[in-house]
């Protein structure tokens, strides 16, 4: 990322001048067995009841690849949705009538509705500093663990960060590449989270061919070393097209630890992630099932604002959810996006 807007650094030599992306599309899926934990998508019937599955069928097609891809209106917003009850359980049988979105306060018309297990774009961001030596054997097993436990069909490619930020591995399916750029452990210096998040959003967003976009991130402490401010960071990862954030913070009880807590609650919330912050390292392995299962089991709403993107400007959106035999429904989604813009990282020195 530094020296140049959007792009990371591809190998770890040390004055490298000239930096390359190696787009290394896997030719096919490996075989996988999903383990008995693994989360499922939700069942075809209750898709069949609502006419969620028939819409589907209808709007979206395979690509050449054989991947599940969106038709998507060039007007049309797309809102990646997790739904839960006040029980905290994912609840994954709602139809389209059952959701109402909002945008800037006025309610919009959805014209599109699905509700499929769909391959993800994915970049894994692991803090390569040096209070994560110790950390890090379990940390890359969880991150493993959340490839294997989602879509096999997902490309993944990892980021190793400390003060810069390494693309040990492009996107990718096949897991021994992935292992095998989780142990590029060279565990030394700061914590540039904010500018590895920004280029690997970049990233995602330039080179990643898949709809559904997501950043997994793991740290242990607060940024110190980037050129990125947290609030630049939030600005870019608001434009549209923009991933999800799930991050993982495993984090003492001391101030500094606290702001990084608040930071990275931030950045998952306004991008409709979540952010965990286990108290054990036993504890991790879990969550990255946890957060498989939250990515394989979301609705995706599109609707063309009322307003026209042309305008520009930031539109805060809200979505509600509301169904018989249901309490109260929490939807997680974005909070918002600047219509039409499309801002490019600093990328300073």
């Amino acid at each position: 990322m530094r020296g140049l807007d959007t792009t990371l650094l591809p190998n770890r030599a040390p004055g490298v001048l000239c930096f390359l992306f190696c787009f290394l599309w896997s030719l096919g899926a490996a075989s996988q067995t999903p383990s008995p934990d693994q989360a499922k998508p939700a069942p075809p019937a209750a898709a069949d009841k609502s006419g969620a599955h028939q819409q589907d069928n209808q709007d979206n097609q395979l690509n050449d690849q054989g991947v599940f891809v969106f038709k998507k209106d060039v007007d049309e917003v797309m809102l990646h949705a997790t739904v839960i009850d006040d029980h905290q359980h994912i609840i994954t049988t709602l139809d389209k009538g059952a959701f109402t979105v909002y945008e800037d306060g006025k309610p919009q018309n959805i014209i599109s509705f699905h509700h499929v297990d769909i391959p993800v774009a994915m970049g894994i961001l692991i803090d390569n500093s040096g209070s994560m030596r110790e950390k890090r054997a379990k940390v890359n097993q969880a991150a493993l663990n959340l490839v294997r436990s989602s879509n096999p069909k997902d490309e993944v490619f990892v980021v190793n960060f400390n003060d810069e930020q390494y693309l040990d591995q492009d996107f990718t399916n096949n897991l021994l590449k992935l292992k095998e750029a989780l142990e590029k452990i060279d565990a030394r210096g700061g914590t540039a989270l904010y500018d590895a998040v920004v280029a690997s959003a970049d990233h995602l967003k330039q080179n990643g061919r898949l709809e559904k976009k997501v950043l997994f991130v793991v740290t242990d402490g607060e940024d110190n070393a980037s050129s990125e401010t947290l609030e630049r960071a939030v600005k870019q990862l608001q434009q549209e097209n923009s991933p999800t954030i799930y991050a993982i913070g495993i984090l003492g009880d001391e101030e500094h630890p606290r702001r990084a807590k608040k930071a990275l609650e931030i950045l998952c919330e306004r991008t409709g992630g979540i952010a965990f912050f286990p108290k054990t390292l036993d504890e991790v392995d879990a969550i990255s099932r946890t957060i498989a299962n939250d990515i394989r089991n979301q609705y995706a709403i599109g609707y063309k604002p009322s307003t026209p993107k042309g305008a520009g400007g930031f539109r805060q959106v809200r979505v509600d959810a509301k169904a018989k035999g249901h309490g109260k429904l929490m939807v997680r989604t974005k909070s918002g996006y600047y219509a039409g813009a499309q801002t490019a990282s600093s990328g300073t020195k």
